[in-house]
């Protein structure tokens, strides 16, 4: 039933990357992180562009609760081109045979619930085994999922491109996370260097659509649960904090992408360039289904988004593949607020 009601967004991203799924034909590919909500989309999209293009493709999906997530996602159960692995990032059992390709995407990034340390290193030794493993399956394409957070606090509205590294400190918002995806993306170089592999570095800024978990810290998530639950919509902080997202399906666009064309060791940012400031995005979820709730500011000082700016330049993949959003804000939150408003009426529906 999820997949019928995505379909629309699986046929725009097969529609825009067709030409390139051709060097994946009876592959296989190896995916960590592929169970979380951008891993789902790239799951989603893989099973429909091998079943639309009769790709006799194989993913192998890594992860650490397989019920879990086929609970979640029970259409993608029973199909033949997806193989779950269970283990954990650190030390799992590596898989026999070879692989063409790995995306590796796999971070714990709700660094609220995860200490320091533990998350540097899952960040760090997690990319480390991934790129042993590159090596051992004679990999050709590895995609390393990284973050636009490893810049470090934004506190300009000025896009940031790929080469300003000036902001990246061990003082600001998620220093674990953005320092352990700095290190991970110089490993992942020096692995680039020194064996036959190409490195394609992907650092993601936000994205939503369907499926983005409502219940975590990501501020638009949040507004959306408020919207739903037909509740006062809350922002943590002034509101004055600027931010941009690409909607899911032109993330796996991108994503997909890079992976096949992408320059060899070269980090691209993936994101929007359309801005809005926190409380412009708070009104416009807040009026998107009627009646409207109202939106409260708590004007919180020590809130981490008080004045954390997140948008990328995203001239580099532009020139290079020939990227950019093609699904404004307005539109996705609509199509993302009708996936959820859906989702509710089917769990009534079963109840």
């Amino acid at each position: 039933m999820a997949n019928n009601f995505l379909s629309i967004d699986l046929d725009y991203i097969l529609s825009q990357t067709v030409s390139i799924w051709n060097e994946l034909r009876n592959q296989r590919i190896f995916i960590t992180g592929g169970t979380g909500f951008l891993g789902t989309w790239i799951l989603e999209s893989f099973v429909w562009a091998n079943r639309k293009l009769k790709l006799n493709s194989e993913a192998v999906v890594l992860t650490r609760d397989i019920d879990n997530f086929l609970k979640k996602c029970p259409h993608l159960a029973n199909d033949r081109s997806l193989k779950y692995y269970e283990g954990n990032i650190l030390n799992f059992k590596y898989p026999q045979g070879n692989f063409s390709h790995i995306i590796h995407a796999a971070t714990d990034s709700n660094y609220a619930k995860i200490s320091s340390w533990k998350m540097l290193e899952t960040i760090i030794q997690g990319t480390k085994y991934t790129l042993e493993f590159a090596k051992h399956c004679r990999v050709k394409k590895f995609l390393f999922v990284s973050s636009g957070a490893m810049y470090g606090r934004q506190s300009e509205v000025d896009l940031i491109d790929e080469n300003n590294l000036s902001l990246l400190d061990s003082s600001g918002l998620m220093p674990s996370y953005s320092i352990g995806k700095f290190i991970a993306e110089y490993m992942c170089n020096l692995y680039g260097r020194e064996h036959e592999f190409e490195i394609k570095i992907a650092r993601c800024f936000a994205f939503f659509g369907p499926y983005l978990p409502l219940d975590l810290h990501f501020a638009i998530g949040n507004f959306i649960q408020n919207r739903l639950n037909n509740e006062p919509i809350q922002i943590k902080g002034n509101g004055h904090a600027v931010r941009s997202y690409l909607y899911i399906a032109d993330l796996c666009i991108w994503l997909w992408t890079i992976l096949f064309h992408g320059k060899n060791l070269t980090a691209y940012n993936v994101g929007s360039n359309e801005k809005y400031s926190i409380c412009e995005i708070a009104n416009l979820i807040a009026k998107s289904i009627e009646p409207y709730v109202e939106v409260k500011i708590d004007n919180n000082k020590k809130s981490s988004i008080a004045d954390d700016n997140y948008i990328p330049n995203i001239n580099l993949a532009k020139e290079h593949l020939n990227l950019k959003p093609h699904i404004n804000f307005n539109k996705a939150l609509n199509m993302t607020i009708d996936w959820f408003r859906h989702q509710s009426y089917l769990n009534k529906v079963v109840i």
